[in-house]
């Protein structure tokens, strides 16, 4: 004979279903973040919703918001990652190659092995996230980031003027614009389906022009 105490504690007692119901399903954090780099590079900042990016994460809404925040917050951290992971090439080629020349020839043809490989999105996800982005602040940073990389190339350049590299009257300035304009211009042609070897030739006909001492 079952007691009253019995009956009660049965009825009460939630069960397994119950209890593991409302509980945050757990997930690798750098694997989704990944996956939140793949969906911008992919989309661009303002045409990925929260939706797009649960979905391509496999994470609900509130475990984005508690792991990462809001989806400017989680863009940020992406593209901070996305620059050390994927486009520290020219950070790379700037502070090892012996000249200016070397430095940005070594950043144009790795641009082009980057942009163009079959297993990520084609181009670079800083250039392309800031087309049509209407939020303000994010088309600020990503528009300080491809500054800087101009920026870089222009230090490098005068220091390669100072060492006798390059002619005394090269117009430092106008030279990092020019190759930060041809590094811009292949991540959108190989968005636009240029191959590695297509934009390799822009890379040679782009160093043609450098001035020689």
């Amino acid at each position: 004979m079952v007691s009253s105490r019995e009956t009660k504690a049965q009825v009460t007692s939630p069960s397994p279903v119950s209890r593991r119901r409302g509980r945050p399903r757990s997930f690798d954090r750098e694997t989704a973040l990944e996956k939140a780099i793949l969906a911008f590079w992919e989309r661009g900042y303002e045409a990925t919703s929260v939706s797009d990016l649960t979905r391509a994460m496999d994470i609900g809404a509130p475990s984005l918001y508690a792991a990462f925040g809001d989806k400017r917050t989680l863009f940020e951290e992406a593209v901070s990652v996305y620059d050390a992971r994927y486009a520290a090439f020219a950070d790379r080629a700037l502070a090892e190659e012996p000249t200016a020349r070397a430095a940005v020839e070594r950043t144009l043809r790795e641009a082009a092995r980057a942009y163009t490989r079959s297993d990520r999105p084609h181009g670079c996800l800083i250039a392309h996230a800031a087309t049509n982005c209407t939020t303000p602040e994010v088309a600020d940073s990503l528009r300080d980031r491809r500054n800087a990389l101009i920026a870089a190339f222009e230090t490098r350049i005068r220091a390669g003027i100072a060492a006798g590299e390059l002619p005394p009257g090269t117009d430092a300035r106008a030279l990092a614009r020019h190759s930060g304009a041809i590094v811009h211009g292949m991540s959108q042609q190989a968005r636009d389906g240029a191959s590695r070897e297509e934009l390799e030739a822009v890379a040679e006909i782009a160093l043609s022009i450098w001035p020689r001492t």
